[in-house]
């Protein structure tokens, strides 16, 4: 009987445990305060969205930068044809006064395509479709920074640019705070969540997972993926990529992250800092031109690293949306940062403002790794201000 008695014990302790695990943990890491989205039946969603739709009627979804220059919107239209290119689709207008771009006396803006990618969301014929945007005048939006980068870049066709982005961001949760953290303290950042594996190493990975498959799927040049540091920070890479492609690939990866994540019911942060205590966010830039590719390239590297140098305060300004308030308080020269007010250069060093790798320096050809942007940098004004201090100027 005291054998069956202890028996009966463990198991009471048991179900505790498991109770505890199972809905205690969660709320303790605040998993349960995320969107309402997150307690929607996706099988309900699923069931509809396999219903066939008539031939030559497309979905489009337009996706565009808003008034923050930071922020993306998005609206859908139905095709009555399948365009092959994005020359193909039609323009499209918006309300500028509800996002930032038009006064409410004089709302109406205007959507140029410049990109069409797959839909990985509704599949089939749909499609995504990166825009431009224009005032009521016709002309660039002040958020636009598009027109210039691809003004400078003509002007150095011959010089093959090509670009990658490692993109930094956080999951976050409807608080605000990174997704998973515990209401009471913050976790310490630590070497095992750095591309980390385990059940409390690494929060997110269905989403990241999911993202990098509906890239491959849309054309979107993902190179790769890691969890960062902290606790549901993460990096996505991009490219490297010719020309404006680059840039055209990074928005739209940052829609789509977005969306996808909305289906979990987690949101998504490109701010460059949560707290100066915490590792920040960047978007790290590889660049190289042809010159720098070839044999000895590694001298036109040095002196493009020079001309940067020179303008390290212009590059700043441009380098987030606010002119450089957000992304000083992630370059402090703390957690793989250089510092905002100084520029430097190594080799390897990823403190350093702009680093050249070792596989690059022992090569003596590749390209240079510009560490400055913040993770919600416009790409479009990053790389017009790599063309222009590096090659035209």
């Amino acid at each position: 009987m005291m054998v069956c008695t202890r028996i009966i014990k463990l198991r009471k302790i048991n179900h505790k445990v498991l109770f505890r695990y199972f809905h205690e943990t969660p709320r303790l890491l605040g998993v349960l305060k995320n969107s309402p989205n997150a307690q929607l039946d996706k099988s309900i969603y699923n069931r509809y969205m396999c219903l066939p739709i008539p031939e030559l009627k497309v979905h489009g979804t337009y996706i565009w930068i808003d008034g923050t220059g930071e922020n993306l919107r998005s609206k859908s239209r139905t095709l009555e044809f399948n365009p092959s290119t994005y020359k193909e689709i039609p323009n499209g207008t918006f309300d500028g006064s509800n996002t930032l771009q038009a006064p409410v006396q004089n709302p109406d803006c205007y959507l140029i395509p410049i990109a069409m990618y797959h839909d990985p969301i509704r599949r089939g014929t749909s499609k995504l479709v990166l825009c431009e945007t224009f005032d009521a005048n016709e002309k660039p939006s002040k958020s636009n920074h598009r027109q210039a980068c691809v003004a400078s870049l003509n002007r150095i066709c011959d010089q093959q640019v090509e670009i990658g982005f490692k993109q930094e961001y956080f999951f976050t949760g409807k608080s605000g705070k990174p997704f998973g953290w515990s209401t009471e303290g913050d976790p310490e950042p630590s070497d095992f969540q750095y591309a980390g594996v385990g059940a409390f190493k690494v929060y997110g990975r269905e989403i990241a997972e999911s993202f990098y498959r509906c890239c491959l799927y849309c054309g979107i040049d993902i190179a790769g993926d890691k969890p960062e540091r902290f606790l549901s920070q993460w990096e996505f890479r991009t490219g490297p990529s010719s020309c404006i492609k680059a840039a055209d690939d990074l928005w739209m990866a940052r829609w789509l992250l977005t969306r996808i994540a909305e289906d979990f019911g987690v949101g998504v942060s490109f701010q460059p800092s949560f707290s100066p205590k915490w590792h920040g966010s960047g978007l790290h830039v590889t660049f190289s031109s042809k010159r720098m590719r070839e044999e000895n390239g590694l001298r036109h590297i040095e002196e493009a690293i020079k001309k940067l140098e020179k303008r390290h305060d212009d590059h700043m300004a441009v380098y987030d949306p606010k002119g450089g308030a957000d992304n000083i308080k992630r370059l402090t020269g703390q957690f793989n940062s250089s510092l905002a007010n100084k520029f430097t250069f190594k080799v390897a060093d990823r403190t350093a403002s702009v680093r050249i790798t070792k596989t690059v320096n022992a090569k003596k050809k590749g390209f240079f790794e510009d560490r400055r942007p913040a993770a919600n940098a416009d790409p479009y004004q990053v790389i017009n201000a790599l063309v222009k201090t590096c090659i035209i100027e």
